[in-house]
């Protein structure tokens, strides 16, 4: 596991009668680019290698020999943690693969908050969970009236479903509105429910996107990609350069997923909203300060304490959360495209930086957590 400190709690809440701990001290080497002979030469690896006791290298690693059924990686929640987890899979998959096979390698999910109301506490393992416990507290004693001009209501669950899909909603809204370079589109497309294949085998659907962005300035061409019988829209204006929708960003997961959470919410995303509990009112003009207003509310109920670290916890809090068998929750390391996984490990670890930097290129719209 990371770090001396994380290590000291994990030694102190183990349960010795069969969990081992190992510290490792700062980043291991990075064995896709390393000599086997300069990776046998580092300190953190050899004792990584003793501590498993299989041996490594063609002639010697025998996987019979390993000393424990799981070998559990645990690293902090953030850029650094995420850095040491891909170094160790790296280790494990190109020097110890038959162990990744036998699903013998897991990584740990520790909790990232713990909150507290009263002498009541709970741990919450990533962003979604504690943003759907913080709305469930918030709207157990609030309704929303939507804009609808029909006094709809909402409230209880209904309300924190709405509430969590709206969320959901603006994060995957704001993510294709950088791909596409304006919202404008992107609404479009949705008031179009533009999802499925056959709609881009005739123009009709493309046209009606077409003819509500020229009305936005924009200019527009539609083309028929002959090889794949399908068409495609382009569109550009004086501030933004061309653009083009076509299959390949119709039938993306994070568009498809959009226009389902579309779905879900076009029938109460409608602004001004208006809040109310114990007879006072506040009314709310758009969707995102109605979630950070809810997001406050219930904030307000509790103690939040946000784990950068594994450090941070002391040693019962690591037990309960992380290492107890009876309530951890690991995450199985396996290789379902062998091929695919060899490819990225090649790509992203290796010391041939062109293919690293056009895999950048390629994703940096979807990056989640950057460090600068």
């Amino acid at each position: 596991m990371e770090g001396d400190s994380a290590g000291g709690s994990a030694k102190q809440g183990r349960d010795r009668r069969y969990q081992a701990i190992l510290p490792l001290r700062g980043k291991i080497l990075n064995v896709e680019k390393a000599r086997f002979d300069k990776m046998l030469s580092h300190e953190e690896i050899r004792a990584l290698i003793t501590a498993l006791g299989t041996g490594i290298g063609k002639d010697d690693f025998d996987a019979a020999k390993l000393r424990y059924s799981k070998i559990i990686i645990m690293t902090d929640a953030d850029v650094d943690g995420s850095h040491i987890r891909t170094l160790l899979l790296t280790f494990f998959y190109r020097q110890m693969p038959e162990l990744v096979e036998r699903g013998h390698v897991f990584i740990a999910q520790p909790p990232l908050y713990l909150i507290k109301k009263g002498k009541s506490m709970r741990y919450i393992r990533d962003e979604k969970e504690f943003r759907r416990e913080i709305m469930r507290r918030a709207t157990e004693d609030h309704t929303v009236e939507v804009g609808d001009g029909k006094k709809t209501k909402l409230q209880g669950g209904d309300l924190t479903n709405f509430l969590m899909a709206l969320a959901e909603y603006v994060e995957l809204f704001d993510k294709l509105e950088k791909r596409l370079g304006d919202a404008r589109p992107l609404n479009a497309l949705l008031k179009a429910e533009l999802g499925k294949k056959m709609e881009l085998e005739n123009s009709d659907k493309l046209e009606s996107v077409a003819k509500e962005l020229k009305a936005e300035g924009f200019k527009t061409a539609l083309r028929l990609d002959e090889e794949h019988s399908l068409y495609t829209l382009t569109l550009s204006s004086e501030t933004l350069a061309e653009r083009t929708i076509d299959w390949d960003l119709i039938s993306s997961a994070d568009y498809k997923r959009l226009l389902d959470l579309h779905r879900r919410v076009r029938d109460y995303d409608k602004p001004p909203f208006v809040i109310a509990t114990n007879g006072t009112q506040l009314t709310i003009e758009d969707r995102r300060q109605l979630l950070e207003h809810v997001m406050a509310l219930g904030k307000k109920a509790f103690t939040v304490q946000r784990f950068k670290g594994l450090g941070e916890m002391n040693p019962d809090q690591l037990w309960q959360t992380t290492m107890d068998a009876e309530q951890r929750t690991l995450l199985q390391v396996k290789v379902e495209d062998q091929v695919e996984a060899d490819s990225i490990f090649t790509v992203l670890m290796g010391d041939v930086v062109e293919p690293r930097r056009q895999f950048i290129e390629d994703n940096a719209l979807d990056v989640k957590n950057l460090d600068i």
